[in-house]
C-alpha cells in the first residue's frame, strides 16, 4: 500500500505542472510532506499525515507579526511559525509591515 501511495504522489507530480498547483501554507509542499512521511514511516504514517494536512489547509488563515517573526494562524485554530510558513506567503524582508486592530 504504501508504494502506491508514492507513485501516485509521482504521477501527480509528472502530470500536474508546478505553475499550476496551489500554494502551499507550509514550506514543506503538501504532497512532498505526505512523501516524505509515507516513505519513512509507511502507509499509515503517511494516510494520518495526509489527514491532518487537509484538515490545516484551509483557504481562511491570519498572519501576524510577532515582535520581529510572523506567526500564521490557521483555521482550525493551529499556528505555525515562520520557518513552517511557505515563503510564498510571507512579505519581503524590506516590507513595513503594519498591525491593523
Amino acid at each position: 500500500m504504501k508504494y502506491i501511495v508514492l507513485v501516485f504522489i509521482q504521477l501527480y507530480w509528472k502530470i500536474m505542472p508546478e505553475s499550476k498547483r496551489n500554494v502551499c501554507l507550509f514550506s514543506e509542499s503538501c504532497s512532498n510532506h505526505i512523501y516524505r512521511i509515507t516513505n519513512e514511516n509507511g502507509f499509515v504514517k503517511g494516510i494520518t499525515a495526509l489527514r491532518k494536512r487537509i484538515i490545516k489547509c484551509r483557504p481562511k488563515y491570519e498572519l501576524y507579526k510577532v515582535d520581529d517573526t510572523f506567526i500564521l494562524k490557521l483555521q482550525d485554530g493551529s499556528v505555525i511559525n515562520e520557518n513552517e510558513i511557505s515563503q510564498f506567503l510571507l512579505p519581503p524582508h524590506n516590507y513595513n509591515y503594519k498591525i491593523e486592530n
